[in-house]
């Protein structure tokens, strides 16, 4: 079994920065795609960055603007989302999504448990 541990998130005010970890620990092998979504009060779930091939290969939803990086750090076995000039849109619930290979060799598309990022304007 795969856990994903999120951390990072926060309160901060509009044109701030944070940044996101997750960290996968348990019967893991590799990492090799990784996701942030998010999702606010009322809305659905949506995909803001991706990630695969160790990170060399990223998509962003449009909204990010070069504002925000994904990136791998796959000896770590760890994802991290850059969040730079935040705007007070960007709140919400931020999880993230990891694909890889378990020790058995079996995959594994584990979630994390959501972490809140507010932003105040």
């Amino acid at each position: 079994q795969v856990q994903l541990v999120e951390s990072g998130g926060g309160l901060v005010q509009a044109g701030g920065s944070l940044r996101l970890s997750c960290e996968a620990s348990g019967n893991v092998f590799s990492l090799n795609d990784g996701a942030w979504y998010r999702q606010a009060p009322g809305n659905q779930r949506e995909m803001v960055a991706h990630a695969t091939r160790g990170g060399r290969i990223t998509k962003y939803a449009d909204f990010v603007k070069d504002r925000f990086t994904i990136s791998e750090d796959v000896a770590r076995k760890t994802l991290y989302l850059q969040m730079n000039n935040l705007e007070p849109e960007d709140t919400a619930v931020y999880f993230c999504n990891l694909q890889g290979f378990n020790r058995n060799l079996t995959e594994y598309d584990s979630w994390g448990q959501g972490i809140q990022v507010t932003v105040s304007s």
